[in-house]
């Protein structure tokens, strides 16, 4: 694939002045020379060419956004499927606002949820209005107009027509205020497997990523950052680092010390060559065991209280048995195959970026910030991206603050911030080191009467634009999943304790809930099975009347494995169940040993997210959130050792999941009428504790510190 490519960069250069194009009022936009092109609701572009294009206000990342959207459109405008396009939203918060934050962007899994009736909304509409230019060209009653496979056409007067050719002649008919929406028995695309939209050029290398920008005299840039978390820079000496070929310019930026060139090797080479003193006064030096330590005294220690009913010190007291866990969980990586990056043109008063940014509006703002610019001269192109899992999600904006510094320092031209992997890995915002302390108490029969648990880790949101998600003090990222379980317990107490570190944390997949779910699912297990109960009906028999949907996937589940206990042999099977971001599953793992570790050799999943509108997106993101978790869980930490370092810095030491331990997965979806919610991360949580109660029943253990790799088992 030639990166260099001229149409390549034509195209770049192209669609986004197309895009840009579309959001100008109508007069204004009339005077541009580019085709006219039809576009309700700033959502839908149809071109004389009979393309259907959607403008999707949600990074595509992976995980179907594209398609899933232009389903939505192409489902109420009753569009050919083959005439679908899709193309990024620019950056415009009052257009493209996620309602779940106010602002643009995605994430918590809200891309569905947000946008399943506005998009049809949209098409119908698009619709609607393509139907009254029919109707007023052929001199019809509009209501007899049939539209099918993106075609028109009156059978009484014999007239068809595209939507291409109707398309000019619609966007002078008046936007319908509440155009009518499809009986969901009507569906033909929604809720049916349609082929990805974005496929076909991400297997082609057509679809073009930050990584694949190349502008005429662009300098590729290179950073580097303080080794530790925290410090920041003395001095530098650059004079080998000018000395490397192609290097063309070393500046400090207050990031790090940046690195100008030709091209990437020579940027990187520039890199290396540097010499940099730091001081590290404020630089956190403690390793990730100290602070391991300092957080399981605090979890020990309680902490303040989120959710409580009934009297738990009396109920401990007063229990027959009382069982005792503390769960460590490791800083982690995002680790997405495609390292940060992004590129700016940088004019007099104004600005052109790409980058995968996750959330717009702030990207833009902090940018406006460091160019002291206002937001709406800088132009931001929402590019795919190689994966993210939350690390482009960033409050602070750290990486578009970064890369707006870079122009900023250098001055007008074009520039490409690339980040290493080794930035990456060792660059901080993991998913926080946690600490479960939990406690459990049972009767004489076995039954469960009490239940405690304090979690002990750093606030991601305290401090960042996000503080308004913060409740009387309390960071419900920090232990969602924990509280608001589906279980009746007669009395129980969940607690925070606040942990501060330098450590840059940052919201993962699935956030809080990739812990709570280990630490609960896990140790309800195990008081089930000290109470003599099988853990399905066991669990069964605690859940809320209410809380219907969480019963019918574990006796989906269940059914789908046809479980009868863990059983007996040289393979055993677990359960867990758990909901997020307003989606349940429940898994059940069967797990076998390998080398001293455990190797699932399948999976069961069933999941209800109300309406499934795409639903080989919904078993893709299962499937893919199964591989996420398991592999996270079997091999992934970032050690900080003993003065502040960083041990881990690529895929050697931080590994992905081989396709060997890639268990074989069966999903079942409980498709109902209930709003569509996200799958994006609600595969991940349940799939660990699921192995680890297997792994229980095969060794007598599960491990209470991850990954299983460094526990030993």
């Amino acid at each position: 694939m030639n990166l260099l490519n001229p149409s390549r960069r034509a195209f770049l250069a192209g669609s986004a002045g197309l895009i840009i194009s579309v959001m100008l009022p109508r007069s204004a936009r009339a005077q541009q020379a580019q085709p006219q092109n039809f576009d309700p609701d700033a959502f839908i572009r149809i071109s004389p060419d009979n393309t259907v294009t959607v403008l999707v206000k949600h990074l595509e990342m992976g995980q179907g956004a594209n398609t899933g959207l232009a389903s939505l459109v192409a489902e109420e405008l009753d569009a050919d499927w083959s005439q679908m396009r899709a193309e990024s939203a620019p950056a415009n918060a009052q257009l493209y606002a996620n309602f779940a934050f106010g602002l643009q962007g995605v994430g918590g899994s809200t891309g569905m949820a947000n946008s399943y009736m506005q998009m049809r909304r949209a098409g119908a509409a698009a619709r609607g209005m393509l139907v009254a230019a029919a109707a007023e060209e052929w001199g019809v009653p509009a209501e007899e107009i049939v539209v099918a496979q993106g075609v028109l056409s009156h059978a009484a007067s014999n007239n068809t027509a595209t939507f291409g050719e109707l398309a000019e002649a619609a966007r002078s008919m008046p936007m319908p205020e509440d155009p009518p929406l499809k009986d969901p028995a009507d569906f033909i695309y929604i809720g049916q497997k349609v082929e990805r939209i974005d496929g076909l050029g991400k297997s082609n290398g057509e679809a073009m990523f930050t990584i694949d920008v190349y502008l005429d005299g662009m300098e590729t840039v290179a950073v580097l950052h303080p080794p530790k978390f925290g410090a920041t820079v003395v001095s530098v000496d650059d004079s080998a680092a000018m000395e490397v070929p192609g290097v063309l310019r070393v500046a400090q930026i207050p990031s790090g010390v940046a690195v100008y060139a030709e091209n990437t090797f020579a940027a990187f080479r520039g890199r290396d060559a540097l010499s940099v003193e730091w001081d590290e006064t404020n630089a956190e030096t403690r390793s990730s065991a100290e602070l391991a330590r300092i957080w399981a005294e605090a979890a020990r220690a309680g902490g303040r209280v989120a959710e409580e009913a009934g009297d738990v010190d009396a109920a401990l007291e007063g229990a027959e048995t009382v069982l005792e866990a503390e769960f460590t969980f490791p800083f982690l990586a995002h680790a997405p195959l495609e390292p940060l990056d992004g590129v700016i043109q940088l004019g007099e008063g104004e600005a052109e970026v790409w980058m995968g940014s996750q959330i717009q509006t702030v990207d833009q703002n902090v940018m406006a910030a460091v160019l002291e610019m206002d937001p709406g001269n800088i132009t931001l192109n929402t590019m795919y991206a190689g994966g993210s899992f939350g690390r482009r999600a960033q409050p602070a904006s750290h990486l578009a603050a970064e890369l707006a510094s870079i122009g900023r320092t250098a001055g007008p031209g074009a520039y490409k911030l690339l980040w290493t992997r080794e930035n990456d890995i060792r660059g901080g915002y993991y998913r926080p080191l946690t600490v479960h302390r939990i406690r459990g108490g049972l009767d004489a029969d076995g039954n469960i009467v009490a239940w405690e648990n304090t979690i002990a880790n750093q606030s991601i949101i305290a401090g960042s634009p996000f503080e308004g998600m913060l409740e009387d003090g309390m960071d419900p990222t920090s232990y969602e999943g924990s509280t608001q379980m589906p279980y009746a317990w007669p009395a129980h107490r969940v607690s925070w304790a606040r942990m501060e570190s330098q450590v840059p944390v940052l919201w993962w997949r699935a956030v809080g809930h990739t812990h709570t779910a280990y630490a609960t699912e896990i140790f309800l297990d195990e008081l089930l099975e000290q109470g003599g109960q099988d853990r399905v009906e066991g669990r069964l028999a605690l859940i809320r009347p209410e809380a219907g949907r969480d019963r019918a996937v574990l006796e989906r589940v269940a059914d789908m494995a046809d479980w009868s206990g863990p059983g007996t042999g040289d393979r055993r099977m677990g359960v867990a169940l758990h909901e997020s971001f307003g989606s349940y599953v429940a898994m059940i793992a069967e797990v076998e040993e390998d080398r001293g570790m455990p190797r699932v050799t399948r999976v069961w999943c069933a999941v209800d997210c109300g309406f499934a509108v795409n639903p080989d997106v919904v078993l893709a993101q299962m499937e893919g959130g199964i591989g996420f978790g398991l592999g996270t869980a079997l091999y992934n930490e970032i050690v900080i050792e003993d003065g502040g370092l960083v041990r881990e810095g690529n895929f050697d030491t931080y590994p992905l999941m081989s396709i060997y331990d890639m268990p074989a997965v069966e999903v079942s979806m409980i498709n109902s009428d209930n709003d569509p919610t996200g799958v994006g991360e609600p595969g991940v949580p349940p799939i660990a504790p699921a192995m680890a109660n297997a792994w229980r029943s095969l060794t007598g253990s599960s491990p209470r510190q991850l990954p299983f790799q460094s526990a030993g088992s």
